[in-house]
């Protein structure tokens, strides 16, 4: 569904997808200021369908947020708000040995006048791996409500798993090596409208440190 042209015109566009019975009374509470919207986008918005390869190409490369490499219309995880949130206290191990569990603390601030929720976003990048690796994948998240002024600590815990890849002999494997993260409400990496500015994003750098890890899929 092309919507270039409201994304020209309009100073914001609200997506309410099958809405229900009530969605008329929702919209216009969002339209009029009664809630604070607080979605994001769970697939990539593309300029035109030139962006990406042709639909009989199965392979992902080029194609999802795992693997864009162009400028989108909207990116995965893109939303707005109508208060602004804040990030700080960022707490990560600089250095984990390979099969351990990794916890990944932040505090998060409404810094805006208004009630609203937030959703965080952690996204991991593998910076040199054996196979390829997407440009980023989203790895954790949650929702929190938040009242002007009133903050939370929030700990992601990402397991060994999650930082393995698959090998030729589909076998998950898990390589010493530097993975770096970023942890907000939106994906890093844009600029423009693409990265609004009522939310931050902090980055980070991990090192798996130890032996090669084998194990099935």
């Amino acid at each position: 569904m092309s919507v270039n042209q409201a994304q020209e015109k309009a100073a914001a566009v609200l997506l309410a997808g099958y809405g229900g019975q009530q969605g008329g009374s929702a919209v216009a509470d969002v339209l009029f200021g009664d809630y604070n919207p607080a979605g994001r986008l769970p697939v990539t918005y593309y300029k035109s369908i030139d962006q990406i390869p042709a639909f009989e190409d199965y392979n992902m490369i080029g194609k999802t947020y795992r693997f864009f490499e162009k400028e989108p219309l909207y990116p995965f995880g893109y939303g707005l708000s109508y208060t602004s949130f804040t990030y700080s206290k960022l707490s990560v191990p600089e250095k984990v040995t390979v099969g351990e569990d990794v916890k990944i603390k932040v505090t998060v601030t409404n810094s805006g006048k208004v009630i609203g929720e937030e959703v965080v976003q952690l996204y991991f990048t593998d910076e040199k791996a054996s196979t390829s690796r997407p440009i980023r994948q989203l790895e954790g998240f949650t929702r929190i409500f938040l009242k002007p002024g009133e903050s939370k600590e929030l700990e992601f815990t990402i397991e060994p798993r999650q930082f393995s890849i698959i090998n030729n002999k589909d076998l998950r494997v898990i390589e010493p090596g530097y993975f770096s993260f970023s942890i907000g409400g939106k994906q890093p990496g844009f600029k423009g409208y693409l990265d609004p500015q009522f939310t931050q994003v902090l980055t980070g750098r991990i090192r798996l440190t130890g032996k090669v890890v084998t194990f099935n899929n």
